[in-house]
């Protein structure tokens, strides 16, 4: 068969053309914005990507066309493929209808932590010889790839039979598409279900946080008795949406009557289930925050079979995942990361991080304001609170003209900048050796990671 995807570049899109052609079909897709790793990751996959959205795209003749949540109407080739009254379905119902119907689905939902939680589950599950197949928002170091079908054995005639019986997916509660707004995550049907945790967010698709909820308990309702919920236990708008209904078993995880853990020096933490001590973890990954995913998936993996001893091990070997406080490199002795944050419970969970690891050394936060939530100014009152552990802070606020005002809380320590090139400039000027520079934000912030790091080269030479 072959697939026409339409937004390919997104990394929930690109995982299903990824997905779609280890399965044996012909993909190709379009999109507008390209950047890596995304785009590279389709490179290497021998993947069409044609830029744009041009009408006459539909003399490719796919079989069908795969369609992501960036089309809208007015898009010039949606608009032909309904004029022409073309087949097309949603990437979640293709992934659905296509690679989950026969799946023990392992699906990792929640406003923060989505991505590591699904990468450190994979990862589990890999080492323990289950070979799942898995769709993340991100690439794993792990893996080096963001999805796949998840094989038994290589072989180029894939059959069912090959197929490992294990799923995880990245459980996303935005929209499906433009026409089906339920949440994505409402057709993944998962047999284990983390609830990390839960926010208002995306306020371009929900009015408020009892919309996001209803969504939730849409996907709680669908979860099998025989299932399991592995949610935070101290996460208060959790427990008001279980509170709606629930019909599955739930261990909860960041409390004493669940899973938890008592952490000590060199980033060495005794994990608990209840009372009882399951292993000791040692590893180099910084932050509470993922701590308590760690938590998560080994409680959702020990349900999928693994014991939590061979979980505590495999995430000894856990590597990360790209664009997750991912240090991109050191010129003049000073460090240089980039983290996805873009929310301000993110931003400060991120902050705080990078803080317990590099005790009293300058921090310089770098902020690109650039979700759709972000733009709007929701976040205006608490974006200053989350920030606040950076020693100096820049933003770009070339597409967030109320962060400057915001920011004027943090008095002269934050400076913001609607240029990209005067925003590295002063950057570079300011810094010191021994800094340690944060970027953050969810999209590919122009390149911004290699320009100032050649800028630093050339100014400090």
């Amino acid at each position: 068969m072959h697939i026409h995807i339409l937004g390919i570049c997104g990394t929930f899109m690109g995982g299903i053309a990824a997905i779609a052609k280890e399965s044996g079909h012909i993909v190709t897709g379009c999109d507008q914005n390209v950047y890596p790793p995304m785009s590279t990751q389709l490179e290497s996959l021998g993947i069409t990507i044609i830029p744009g959205f041009s009408a006459d795209q539909i003399q490719l003749k796919p079989d069908i066309f795969v369609i992501g949540n960036v089309v809208t109407r007015g898009n010039p080739l949606m608009e032909e493929i309904l004029n022409l009254n073309l087949p097309y379905t949603s990437g979640p119902q293709w992934l659905s209808e296509n690679i989950l119907n026969t799946r023990w689905v392992l699906a990792v939902a929640g406003t923060h932590g989505k991505t590591t939680t699904s990468a450190m589950l994979a990862w589990i599950l890999e080492y323990a010889g289950l070979h799942p197949g898995f769709l993340i928002g991100g690439i794993p170091e792990n893996f080096h790839t963001s999805a796949r079908i998840g094989a038994m054995q290589s072989n180029p005639q894939l059959l069912m039979n090959d197929v490992s019986p294990f799923f995880v997916i990245e459980a996303d509660e935005y929209d499906t598409a433009f026409f089906d707004k339920r949440s994505k995550f409402v057709h993944y049907r998962p047999k284990t279900v983390i609830l990390n945790n839960l926010e208002f967010d995306h306020a371009d698709i929900f009015d408020d946080l009892a919309a996001i909820i209803r969504q939730f308990h849409h996907f709680v309702r669908i979860v099998p008795n025989m299932g399991m919920l592995v949610a935070n236990g101290s996460d208060r708008n959790l427990d008001r949406l279980l509170a709606q209904g629930c019909w599955t078993p739930v261990e909860r995880f960041g409390i004493q009557a669940g899973w938890h853990s008592v952490t000590h020096e060199n980033n060495v933490s005794e994990v608990f289930f209840m009372d009882e001590l399951q292993g000791v973890l040692q590893w180099n990954i910084l932050g509470r925050h993922n701590r308590m995913n760690a938590l998560a998936a080994l409680a959702a993996a020990r349900h999928a079979g693994v014991p939590v001893k061979t979980g505590i091990e495999a995430l000894h070997q856990f590597k990360n995942v790209k664009r997750r406080m991912e240090m991109r490199g050191v010129v003049n002795r000073i460090t240089v990361y980039d983290d996805f944050a873009h929310h301000p419970t993110a931003i400060q969970t991120t902050i705080d991080g990078l803080r317990s690891h590099i005790g009293d050394a300058r921090m310089i936060a770098v902020l690109d304001p650039r979700s759709n939530t972000m733009k709007m100014g929701v976040w205006k009152e608490k974006l200053a609170g989350s920030l606040s552990g950076a020693d100096i802070v820049f933003c770009y606020s070339h597409e967030a003209g109320w962060a400057e005002h915001a920011l004027t809380k943090l008095g002269e320590k934050a400076k913001c900048y609607s240029n990209l090139q005067q925003l590295i400039a002063a950057i570079a000027d300011i810094t010191v050796a021994g800094d340690h520079i944060l970027i953050m934000s969810n999209g590919g912030f122009g390149g911004i990671h290699e320009k100032l790091m050649a800028h630093i080269q050339c100014a400090k030479m």
